[in-house]
């Protein structure tokens, strides 16, 4: 019924709801009584932009500014005109003859089409968990603190000292994990996974080895050229040159992108 009755009312709101003629700052109260423009302002929000260069165009003659501005302007015909953020009238060229073209956030997002999640993930898989730590086997052994130096530092002092000792079995017993927060959220309780590697402030260090264990690689990896060795071979044997270790030429870069531009 709540559901039903929010959707009345918006549905009256947006019928009652009228478009400005022109674009213009609109206050506060009268808002809500206003459709959202469906296209940003033509005109400029800033008229005295480029004041200089209409001076000077008056002066001197647009052939003769537009002559001094290319000799002065890095880069003079760039198409954002040097702005961080494009402005949304700016249209880039986008295909080799210039004909097709791409504006900034056009279409916008709330005007495009929903989005097409791949297919092919397990019932129990998110397919928006995007992070990569918790099956990052590849960093899993890279020694990222000291403690083989400051084990080092400790084999050098006196090994009777209590206080030498208690640091030499810190440094064994290896990195404390952090509890995490147990899924207790500034917004409140969340158990959405069991692990706690969903988010990182749930991350513990016993879930992150274990999912590290089970992303384990348990096969041998075949370079590329593998299927092809008996071909590489016959090819450098028939002409007289030695064989390369593994088959060469895989990502080599095309002479026209090893031109340097400047």
């Amino acid at each position: 019924g709540g559901a039903i009755q929010k959707a009345g009312s918006a549905a009256v709101q947006k019928a009652t709801q009228t478009a400005l003629k022109e674009a213009r700052a609109v206050t506060a109260k009268e808002a809500p009584s206003i459709a959202p423009a469906k296209e940003s302002m033509k005109e400029s929000a800033m008229p005295w932009r480029g004041w200089l260069t209409k001076a000077l165009v008056q002066q001197f003659g647009e052939e003769r500014v537009e002559s001094w501005r290319r000799k002065l302007v890095y880069k003079p015909d760039d198409v954002h005109d040097f702005n961080q953020i494009p402005k949304p009238s700016t249209k880039v060229p986008i295909s080799k003859d210039g004909t097709k073209t791409a504006m900034f956030r056009y279409p916008s997002p709330g005007s495009q089409d929903p989005v097409r999640i791949p297919k092919g993930f397990e019932p129990d898989e998110d397919p928006y968990d995007t992070s990569y730590y918790k099956r990052d086997t590849a960093r899993r052994y890279r020694n990222s603190d000291f403690s083989q130096q400051e084990m080092t530092k400790l084999e050098l002092m006196n090994s009777n000292n209590p206080d030498v000792q208690k640091l030499r079995e810190q440094l064994q017993a290896g990195p404390e994990s952090s509890p995490g927060n147990q899924g207790r959220f500034a917004t409140g309780p969340s158990d959405f996974d069991p692990t706690g590697l969903r988010a990182t402030m749930s991350a513990t260090n016993q879930a992150l080895e274990a999912s590290l264990d089970a992303h384990m690689p348990d096969h041998l990896p075949e370079p590329e050229w593998f299927d092809r060795s008996e071909e590489i071979i016959e090819w450098h044997s028939s002409r007289g040159l030695p064989v390369p270790f593994g088959g060469t030429g895989f990502g080599t870069v095309p002479t026209h992108r090893r031109i340097a531009r400047w």
